[in-house]
């Protein structure tokens, strides 16, 4: 696992509660993950979620990924784990609005300490954003540790690729993405061993270069305005961004950063 200095919990609220967290979602949409609804569907098939179960979001963010599961899994009731104010509100908000504030909650929690009841749910959920949670250890435990016996862990994320990172590769990617580090499919795998699960899924979707191509390309052809207008029309601080995200996608396409899918069973 590679490791930065200098990014920590409040580096995470900041980017959500401002134009950073804006610029995700109007690039990725609404589902602020790689593969979005066909990511989603992927996971929650691999990893057997479907209609009566009870769930935990961990960094839930605005909350797409819980009314997924509930109006396309028939997931009875969902409670979302986010540490940022914004996206909490957000989640809310759009449950309310989409008649789904009945089934979906949120609690204002660092995930590694969600003081949600033990071997209360069947399953724990999260896509693409453990990589902005610094102590992975106490991360996959508190998992553990919510799930009921037979319960499942079931997430993506960001994780270093098969061919690896180089250290300067590593301190320039997780400085932009504001990762405090990021886990390889070896270290995840030993995680969930050592906190009482059998991993059933570890797999490099292949995702990850080809939908950076998207993103880029989108925002190249139609959405530069939008770009412009969430980074206060700055055009030097847009091609800054730019110059990042095909840092990103170099990394993507070379084999040195994956999105990883996973799914364990608590033993």
């Amino acid at each position: 696992m590679k490791y930065t200095e200098n990014i920590d919990l409040a580096s995470v609220r900041e980017a959500y509660s401002g134009a950073e967290g804006r610029l995700w979602e109007l690039i990725m949409g609404e589902q602020i993950h790689i593969g979005g609804f066909v990511s989603s569907m992927e996971l929650a098939g691999k990893a057997g979620i479907g209609k009566g179960m009870e769930g935990v979001d961990f960094c839930s963010c605005n909350g797409a990924g819980m009314r997924f599961l509930v109006r396309y899994c028939g997931v009875e009731s969902m409670t979302g784990v986010d540490a940022t104010n914004v996206v909490i509100n957000q989640c809310r908000e759009r449950c309310s609005e989409e008649g789904l504030a009945d089934k979906i909650s949120c609690v204002k929690a660092d995930v590694c300490d969600s003081r949600l009841p033990s071997d209360s749910k069947d399953f724990v959920w999260g896509e693409d954003a453990w990589c902005y949670v610094k102590d992975k250890v106490r991360l996959i435990s508190e998992a553990t540790r919510i799930v009921r016996q037979g319960g499942v862990i079931a997430f993506t994320d960001w994780i270093e690729g098969a061919n690896g990172l180089t250290d300067a590769e590593a301190e320039r990617f997780m400085q932009f993405m504001k990762f405090p580090n990021i886990q390889d499919m070896e270290g995840y795998k030993e995680l969930l061993s050592a906190g009482g699960c059998v991993v059933k899924c570890a797999e490099d979707t292949g995702r990850f270069g080809p939908y950076v191509d998207l993103y880029l390309e989108s925002v190249s052809k139609q959405k530069t305005y939008d770009v412009l207008k969430i980074l206060g029309y700055n055009r030097e601080l847009m091609a800054a961004v730019a110059e990042e995200m095909k840092f990103m996608q170099e990394l993507a396409h070379a084999g040195k950063i994956a999105q990883g899918l996973f799914v364990a069973e608590k033993l």
